[in-house]
Formats: structure tokens, sequence, C-alpha cells
């Protein structure tokens, strides 16, 4: 049976939350002292930072403007 949008949505977002708990704990279990310069450590925060940037743009909403609702902040439609 084919998957809806909705249910790839679903798969992304749990998918994303799996890989946040990991990348946590992988973090957490880092070799201490770290130095400024530790590159794999770096690359570990940038990756937490992409994968927190995906899930918010999977939960936000998205505004389409129309020429009758050109900004978010018409909420009704002007004729």
């Amino acid at each position: 049976m084919k998957d809806s949008y909705t249910d790839c949505l679903i798969v992304a977002r749990s998918e994303l939350a799996t890989a946040q708990r990991l990348l946590a704990a992988e973090i957490s279990a880092y070799p201490t002292p770290i130095s400024g310069c530790d590159a794999q450590f770096n690359h570990l925060l940038a990756e937490r930072v992409r994968i927190a940037d995906a899930l918010s743009q999977l939960n936000a909403s998205v505004f389409v403007p129309t020429p009758r609702m050109p900004t978010p902040a018409d909420r009704m439609e002007s004729r």
C-alpha cells in the first residue's frame, strides 16, 4: 500500500528524533578534555544544529502568499 505524505512526515519526524537522541548520547559520552580545535566534536555540534533545524522546519507552519492574502498578518481575504 502506498504511503501518504502525512505518513512520510511522521516517519521523518520519528527518524530525526531518533537521530537527535543518538547524537545527544554520543556528545555526552565524548571524552574530555575537549579543546576548541577538536574537529570531530565540532562536527557533532554542527550535526546537532542541523537535526534541530530540520525538526523545526517539519513542525513549522508554512505560509503561501496569494494575491488575496499577501502577508501572514492578513487573516481574512481582501476583496
